[in-house]
């Protein structure tokens, strides 16, 4: 699977409404540890069919990044059925951003 660019238009459909749990990236081009995590994502995306990873560029969607109350980047959120159920900060190893899922 892809990893999903999520936009105000875009978030209810692929976010709230997804029937699968959903990663929520909130990073930003500029960021250094966003980028370390982002190739990190694109496996979880690819070996993980069963999650849904999407990424919300916080420079470009300022209102959704104010919604999950994001202070530093990069930030992930585990969402299941529409809630976020688990979140982190920072750079984080693979098993740990999985883990948030759990």
């Amino acid at each position: 699977m892809s990893v999903y660019h999520i936009t105000q238009e875009n978030f209810q459909k692929e976010v709230i409404e997804s029937s699968q749990p959903v990663l929520l990236d909130f990073w930003a081009p500029w960021c250094g540890p966003c980028r370390m995590v982002g190739p990190v994502l694109d496996q979880i995306a690819q070996e993980r069919p069963d999650i849904k990873v999407c990424k919300v560029n916080v420079d470009e969607q300022p209102e959704l990044a104010g919604a999950f109350q994001v202070m530093s980047i990069p930030t992930l959120v585990a969402m299941r059925e529409g809630n976020a159920v688990n979140r982190s900060v920072g750079a984080q190893p693979k098993a740990r951003i999985l883990s948030l899922l759990d």
